[in-house]
């Protein structure tokens, strides 16, 4: 029997993990931050008006909280096979193993977790609040408009209990952008 498969959400996978998960668990990493720092070409934007996703971006203190999620059991090499191409679709992230802490106690130091590749050139660390939520507000990709993918992240944050303030003001940004 493979080893449990548990996968670190933070954007996307909390509210659209494309793969079956018999247990979610909120979960905080440390070290990292999450960070509409990664321009996307595919999903939320194209090469000519790229948009802007979320990416675990490294710093020094920081921590990310979101969910742990386990793939049902005998899922694990089709999930593993699901996520790299969804996630590796640019390489601007890196597929890495992280330990996380769960809420409540406890710990796994296995969970897979993909991180932002600073030196891709679709890193975007650059970008105020502005200018982000400039591109957010009217770039569209693959899946959807960029502001959507705000939306539903925030939105999904919040009823987790985990609100991150960041994503709270930069929705109410976009949306005034989108007001007008």
């Amino acid at each position: 029997m493979a080893n449990p498969l548990w996968v670190f959400g933070y954007g996307s996978l909390l509210w659209d993990p494309g793969f079956p998960v018999v247990e979610r668990r909120i979960a905080r990493l440390s070290g990292w931050h999450r960070s509409f720092c990664m321009a996307s070409i595919h999903h939320r934007g194209t090469e000519k008006d790229p948009g802007l996703v979320l990416a675990l971006d490294a710093a020094e203190g920081a921590f990310c909280d979101g969910l742990a999620l386990r793939a049902m059991p005998g899922s694990e090499e089709e999930t593993l096979a699901y996520l790299r191409e969804r996630e590796l679709i640019s390489s601007a992230y890196l597929e890495t193993r992280q330990q996380v802490d769960f809420r409540g106690g406890g710990a796994h130091s296995d969970v897979l977790t993909y991180v932002i590749n600073r030196d891709h050139w679709q890193y975007r660390g650059d970008l105020t609040l502005a200018e982000q939520a400039q591109i957010i507000a009217g770039a569209v990709g693959g899946r959807g408009p960029n502001d959507a993918y705000l939306y539903n992240t925030t939105a999904h944050l919040a009823e987790l209990g985990i609100g991150d303030a960041d994503l709270e003001a930069l929705t109410a940004h976009v949306r005034e952008i989108n007001a007008t």
